[in-house]
């Protein structure tokens, strides 16, 4: 029996939050356009925007998986399995890039198969974790099925649904993993720069393992580039001169296998050279001799590490590499001033009780590069704002947070 008291305890504990929270989000906007869980006009799963068969693809993947574990006693397994879908993709990537399709006016199809999707999500969310939480479970599941009148009184009165294979999407998976793998490398490289994500940047260089891998970033290449704030993708086949890379042997993986040899394969794995690392990315596996014997080494067995290049910074994992150009210049410098900008705004608006469609004059006080954003990307932020007049001036005292722990005046009229 693998039972761990206290990983499951903190594993529901860090639910709570995330899934309260984003339960909130879906009950607010439903609540809103009155949509139920009874909703018959729901476009079927193979109509919906790829997003929503993503989610879904995952989420049928995740009930696979945990009934194999929990048909193994493994609730550790299983509950930090459910951790890792609601935060890092129900949470962190589908809600946060579908906010907008909850916020439009009217109850479109789309916004039907957005409610219908985060819905089955949820619903079924809560009788996973119901063995572990079943207060919380039970009070989620009431709630999602309180409109209907098709669903048991309680979530402890279900069977969880078998899984789906005709909803799973391997190729759907991979390409939004890379998409996932990809941005969470550059804002990793964002943070350790201190590039705020609002500040634009030129590219990213990706270098380039097989054509399946091309094909697939150009299909989430726009989703990726916006995540991140960067203007392109440029892919490479060849990171002589550009990526400097170095490979080291993963010993947990090679211990067992290699025993006494270990540390001269070791030896051998330091030793390779820019074009033995890259053939051995491309292929997926290496072959070496130590003391007479033979061993196939896989891409687990090795771990590649790259090197900053000028200009450039460099983040490696899992098999990706990625180079983005941290170099700025002055509009790159004006445009995210004026995202900056356009956010501060927003937030004075909201504070102060506006509509969403009322007209606003701007002042803005002349701090460094206040001017430049202006005369660069006025337009911008006066569409984004629906602010009639945007000048800088004297704002009346008016201040609020700005970059480094400044302050900026800003003040908006109707």
């Amino acid at each position: 029996l693998k039972f761990d008291e206290e990983g499951i305890v903190e594993s529901t504990r860090k639910l709570f939050s995330t899934l309260y929270n984003t339960y909130s989000f879906f009950a607010l906007y439903a609540n809103l356009d009155q949509w139920n869980a009874d909703d018959a006009g729901v476009m079927p799963v193979d109509q919906r925007p790829e997003i929503d068969r993503w989610i879904l693809s995952r989420l049928h993947t995740l009930i696979d998986a945990y009934q194999a574990d929990m048909d193994d006693f493994d609730v550790t397994t299983a509950c930090r399995r459910i951790e890792v879908f609601v935060n890092d993709h129900l949470s962190n990537w589908y809600v946060r890039l579908n906010r907008r399709r909850f916020w439009k006016g009217e109850l479109s199809d789309d916004k039907r198969a957005a409610y219908a999707t985060l819905h089955e999500c949820l619903l079924v969310i809560s009788q996973m974790i119901s063995p572990v939480a079943p207060f919380f479970s039970d009070w989620l599941y009431r709630s999602l099925t309180a409109t209907s009148g098709k669903h048991p009184e309680s979530v402890h009165l279900t069977d969880l649904p078998l899984p789906k294979h005709d909803l799973l999407d391997e190729a759907l998976l991979r390409r939004m993993d890379y998409a996932q793998h990809i941005s969470s490398l550059i804002l990793s490289i964002r943070k350790k720069e201190k590039l705020r994500v609002r500040l634009p940047l030129r590219r990213i260089l990706l270098p380039v393992l097989d054509e399946r891998f091309q094909s697939d970033i150009d299909q989430v290449k726009e989703l990726i580039l916006s995540e991140v704030n960067v203007k392109e993708i440029e892919y490479i086949t060849d990171t002589a001169g550009m990526v400097s890379k170095k490979a080291k042997a993963n010993f947990k993986s090679l211990g067992k296998r290699l025993g006494k040899n270990m540390k001269v394969a070791a030896e051998i794995i330091q030793s390779l050279d820019q074009e033995a690392i890259s053939k051995f990315e491309k292929g997926g596996a290496l072959s070496i001799n130590v003391e007479g014997e033979d061993y196939t080494l896989e891409r687990e067995d090795i771990e590649v590490i790259s090197e900053d290049i000028p200009g450039w910074q460099v983040a490696f994992e899992d098999g990706i590499t990625v180079a983005l150009d941290v170099t700025l210049d002055d509009d790159l410098i004006s445009e995210g001033t004026a995202r900056e900008l356009v956010n501060r705004i927003q937030n004075l608006r909201k504070s102060s009780g506006l509509n969403v469609t009322d007209r606003i004059h701007v002042k803005v006080e002349a701090l460094e590069g206040i001017e430049a954003a202006i005369q660069k990307f006025g337009d911008y932020i006066r569409t984004e704002t629906l602010a009639l007049s945007l000048e800088t001036g004297s704002t009346g005292g008016n201040m609020v947070e700005w970059m480094d722990g400044e302050e900026i005046g800003i003040s908006i009229e109707r």
